[in-house]
């Protein structure tokens, strides 16, 4: 989940490196560091500068002069080892010749660590990392071109890497490697770089290579030439980025969480655009790569996601029973694989993140594969590692999202899982006036989110009220449950605050003992056939002292189960939750501003988990 940089040409390396970080920070903040090569300094041919903390305590470390056209760079979230100045990237080899960035985790670096103790290279960190600049230096050290060096030790490694490598010794180059994490080569005039992601270099160029699983490349000034273990020669072509420098920047908000809240009608309304069907009142799904007649075939749809792509998942299935009526589930795709599933041909299995990186649903996805299941993804990056590897999906559209916590994307979800269930509904036993009535419901969407936003004010003065709970209840029944897990998992994830999501029919089932002054509840109340029993359950609640924040839709008449009101514009009752979900993002964000927390970079947490 950490940052990688690189870059080699006529530029100083140091400002490039320090720029890529920052736009990178959002996949891992608690240390970083840079690596740069000068020849000209026989003194200092190489110069590593390690920081912990921020990328810009980082910046305030480096010298005034850094000189040096060739260089790495790291922003790092801990695996192996606390965060500390000593355990940040770059690592360097034991004779200093060797300077190592690395995103992944090795497996059988404990095993490697020893080897390299008996014969006497004393370690200086905690980390898995380490060992590779190790490794690298005693096969440089035998001989060895760099690209051979780099090949050789990765030969003696298990587990997943993208690597950035620097020789002092050839300060024309940098050599990468990829296996399970992200890595592309940028390409520019007369200067290359290398990155973790996009986003760390689009400023200077809008042409990039993806590498795939297996991948080396050495990378000069001049270009680059990528090559396999077995040395064989890939040809690896520059795709275009679909992605500008204005996306990344703030455009007058004080967070990119909220940024990415308020772009939200735009940006949905974008992704619909070519997608529905007036005419047999379905969606246009031509990505899944699957006819109606294939798609027919499935009676069952599994999904698979992590973290609020998971509670996503379950709100998506939630819709394909609703519309296709066949049965569908959704579980973590961390547990997936590990379970030893049952992979059955009737059975369509659907994928869910925002990255497309995401290690535990990757490895999901091989696991279908290797059963030979049938598995489509719903992915917000294109190009990206699931995005590859998936056998048809639907592209979420969403475009950059740079928050570490999750609610653009999360929502253009939702509208993947609308479009999937209505194209599903439809070669099933939807009618044509209920396609018809969806696709109505789904073109509402984008001006109804932009009422809610309209209202933001009251919804922030609810957040600071719920912000100085310690503790707090999410609840909600049926279609509503989903809605109430994400809200607690986006509440806590930036608040800090402790925040459990429940079904509201099981709080008289043992949670309603710890109902208390001290303890709200925000409760989802949609106005559907459960209505009634959810503000049954709120007046519970009040009766037992506890404030309650209903989400709810208007002319809902809630007594006095509500201490405070958040109304949400209706829709169809099967896409309801996508609306009801927008007031628990605002929730989380204003509470978190008010606790004045870092809200777009939440402690321990990073936004791309691309490791187990």
């Amino acid at each position: 989940m950490c940052g990688i940089v690189g870059y080699v040409g006529p530029q100083q390396a140091a400002p490039v490196l320090v720029e890529g970080l920052t736009r990178l920070e959002y996949r891992g903040y608690d240390s970083a560091g840079v690596a740069v090569l000068n020849p000209r300094s026989s003194a200092h041919p190489s110069r590593v500068v390690r920081a912990q903390g921020r990328v810009r305590d980082l910046e305030a470390a480096l010298p005034a002069r850094l000189a040096g056209t060739t260089g790495i760079g790291h922003t790092r979230w801990a695996t192996h080892g606390e965060p500390s100045e000593r355990n940040a990237h770059p690592h360097t080899s034991y004779d200093g010749r060797v300077h190592v960035v690395h995103n992944g985790i090795i497996d059988n670096f404990a095993l490697l660590r020893s080897r390299l103790t008996e014969e006497g290279v004393e370690l200086t960190s905690e980390t898995d990392t380490e060992v590779i600049a190790h490794l690298v230096a005693r096969e440089l050290s035998a001989g060895l071109t760099l690209e051979d060096a780099v090949r050789a030790a990765v030969g003696q490694i298990v587990g997943t890497y993208a690597l950035a490598v620097l020789d002092a010794q050839a300060p024309e180059r940098v050599v990468v490697a990829r296996n399970g994490s992200p890595l592309l080569i940028g390409v520019g005039d007369g200067e290359m770089f290398v990155a973790s992601d996009p986003a760390a270099i689009v400023r200077h160029t809008s042409q990039v290579v993806l590498l795939d699983d297996g991948d080396f490349a050495s990378v000069t000034a001049d270009g680059f030439h990528s090559f396999t273990d077995g040395e064989a020669k890939t040809a690896r072509a520059a795709v275009t980025l679909d992605l500008t420098v204005e996306e990344l920047e703030l455009g007058g908000h004080d967070h990119f969480m909220h940024k990415e809240i308020h772009e939200q009608p735009e940006s949905v309304e974008r992704m619909l655009t070519g997608r529905l069907d007036d005419r047999f009142g379905t969606a246009k799904l031509a990505g899944l790569n699957l006819e109606p007649r294939h798609l027919r075939r499935f009676e069952r749809v599994k999904v698979l996601g992590c973290g609020s792509a998971y509670y996503v998942g379950q709100l998506g299935a939630s819709m394909i029973e609703d519309l296709a009526r066949i049965p569908a589930d959704a579980e973590p795709a961390s547990e997936f694989r590990y379970r030893n599933p049952i992979i059955e041909p009737s059975t369509l299995y659907v994928v869910v993140s925002q990255s497309g990186e995401t290690a535990d649903t990757l490895f999901a996805v091989r696991e279908v594969q290797r059963k030979g299941g049938t598995v489509v993804g719903l992915v917000n990056a294109v190009g990206s590692s699931i995005a590859r590897e998936v056998d048809g999906g639907i592209y979420l559209h969403a475009g950059p999202e740079v928050a570490v916590a999750s609610t653009k994307a999360l929502t253009h979800m939702s509208i993947g899982f609308a479009l999937l269930a209505l194209n599903l509904g439809r070669v099933h036993d939807l009618s044509f006036a209920d396609g018809q009535r969806i696709i109505a419901g789904l073109r509402a969407i984008p001006g109804q989110i932009a009422e809610i936003l309209a209202g933001e004010e009251s919804l922030a003065a609810a957040a600071r009220e719920l912000a100085t709970a310690p503790s707090l209840f999410f609840i909600g029944r049926v279609r509503g449950y989903p809605v109430a897990r994400e809200g607690a998992q986006k509440f806590k994830e930036i608040t800090y605050r402790h925040a459990e999501a429940y079904p509201t029919s099981e709080l008289k089932h043992g949670p309603l003992a710890l109902i208390s002054p001290e303890l709200p509840s925000v409760a989802i109340i949609p106005d559907d056939d459960l209505v009634e029993r959810n503000i049954t359950a709120a007046q519970e609640i009040r009766a037992r002292g506890g404030s309650v924040v209903a989400i709810t839709h208007p002319g809902v008449d809630l007594g006095d189960a509500a201490t405070q009101r958040i109304e949400v514009p209706r829709n169809e009752v099967e896409l309801d939750p996508i609306l009801l979900t927008i007031p628990t993002q605002l929730l989380g964000y204003h509470a978190a501003v008010a606790l004045g927390e870092d809200v777009d970079r939440p402690r321990n947490l990073a936004k791309s988990v691309t490791v187990e």
